[in-house]
């Protein structure tokens, strides 16, 4: 017999209808956010049907009015991580690209350069820095991490400076471990050495509170659909007022302005944004960061560290379990990665999705480095589960049985508690 679940979205919570399937519970935020607070879907669904307009691009109320939506975005982000200006705030496609314009715009093939990152870096920062080396263009540093904690040590930041570093990029917080490092002394670091700090802040934003300013962060980059509770295909970077003058843009072409100049316009934010933007998206994570907003960062990260003592509470005394970062809710976020003896990181997931409905990721997460300093890049990495602000401490209880469950399953085969199957069908 076919099992049949779909979701249902109230009030911005999930429910299944199914007949014999578990529930699905969706612990893979680190991915994407799921689900999306209802005011995102209305605010792209209201500019589907009434404006649909491209921005700058007629004189018209409704292309106007996208605009001014667009703009409302930009200062909503402005309020929320303390940016000088509202059009420093760039519209990208992701958190990667950002990264890739922060990166690649600030290093001039022509002269020496120098960059240092970590060991802890996702591949957003990695892949840019080594496909500069690979051209010869850039020599990279990886300052290595504390394997037990993944923390960086600042001064080891420090001491890989040398007179031709164009630039420091760090993971605010690790995909993989939920390490949170400490971005404030790394910002003081860079700022008394004048070099820009960019800051890949994919799982950080929404999650923790971050002030570009009093961190001393020059750059930063961001996904709007993790987090900040938008749509795919948005994102945004932070430019510090006065680094327009040295970063240099990616791609130039159309954007509504100056049109009688067959040059791209050096004024913020057009010298960033070519081509029509993403209206729909924006708008949407426009929606995001206002309910972000609203909430208060403060007291989703308290939440967040509600849910990651129950899970740490939870799997702590699971024989044959492993989680990886650090040990207590101090110096991360609602990210853990798991091994459990005997069994493989995708049979796992695997074994969370068909017996319970736990919605999980397996693999190596985009950040290798990471993985061989925890020592399992050579075994398929580790299964993750990321929390959203709409998980709930009862949702990560039945996580962690789940859990206890086929850890206790790996050591006794064939095992799995009658009444745990049973429950996981409710």
């Amino acid at each position: 017999m076919t099992c049949r679940w779909f979701f249902r979205i109230i009030n911005g919570m999930s429910e299944v209808n199914s007949d014999l399937a578990p529930r699905r519970l969706y612990i893979d935020n680190a991915a994407t956010s799921f689900p999306k607070p209802p005011a995102v879907t209305a605010a792209m669904v209201r500019y589907a049907n009434e404006l649909g307009a491209s921005a700058g691009r007629g004189a018209y109320r409704e292309a106007i009015q996208t605009g001014t939506l667009i703009n409302q975005c930009r200062d909503r982000l402005r309020r929320l991580f303390n940016g000088q200006k509202s059009e420093h705030f760039i519209f990208t496609l992701n958190c990667s690209d950002g990264l890739n314009l922060a990166i690649k715009g600030l290093i001039d093939p022509a002269k020496t350069n120098h960059a240092v990152c970590t060991h802890i870096d996702h591949n957003s920062i990695l892949r840019p820095l080594g496909a500069l080396a690979d051209r010869g263009w850039v020599d990279v540093t990886r300052v290595p991490i504390d394997p037990r904690t993944g923390l960086v040590d600042p001064v080891d930041i420090a001491k890989a400076i040398r007179p031709t570093t164009r630039l420091i990029a760090v993971t605010h917080a690790s995909n993989v471990t939920g390490t949170l490092q400490p971005i404030r002394p790394i910002g003081k670091i860079a700022r008394e050495h004048n070099i820009p700090l960019v800051v890949d802040a994919a799982q950080s934003v929404g999650h923790v509170p971050i002030d570009v300013q009093a961190d001393g962060i020059d750059l930063l980059a961001a996904p709007g659909h993790k987090g900040l509770l938008g749509p795919l295909g948005t994102g945004f970077l932070y430019i510090r007022p006065g680094l327009e003058k040295i970063l240099t843009p990616l791609k130039e072409g159309g954007t509504g302005s100056v049109s009688e100049q067959d040059r791209q316009p050096e004024f913020m934010p057009d010298k960033y944004e070519s081509g029509s933007h993403n209206a729909i998206g924006i708008i949407g994570l426009s929606a995001g960061v206002q309910w972000v907003l609203d909430q208060t960062v403060e007291k989703l990260a308290a939440q967040e560290k509600d849910l990651t003592r129950m899970f740490i509470d939870g799997v702590s005394t699971i024989d044959g379990l492993t989680y990886f970062g650090p040990r207590g809710v101090r110096d991360r976020i609602g990210v853990f990665s798991v091994r459990i003896d005997g069994i493989d990181p995708q049979e796992l997931a695997a074994t969370l999705e068909s017996s319970y409905g736990i919605l999980t990721r397996a693999g190596i997460h985009c950040a290798p480095l990471i993985h061989q300093a925890i020592g399992t890049a050579a075994t398929g990495g580790a299964t993750r589960f990321s929390f959203g602000p709409f998980l709930s401490l009862q949702d990560i209880k039945y996580a962690t049985d789940a859990l206890a469950d086929i850890a206790m399953s790996a050591k006794e085969p064939g095992r799995l508690a009658p009444e745990r199957a049973e429950t996981a069908r409710l």
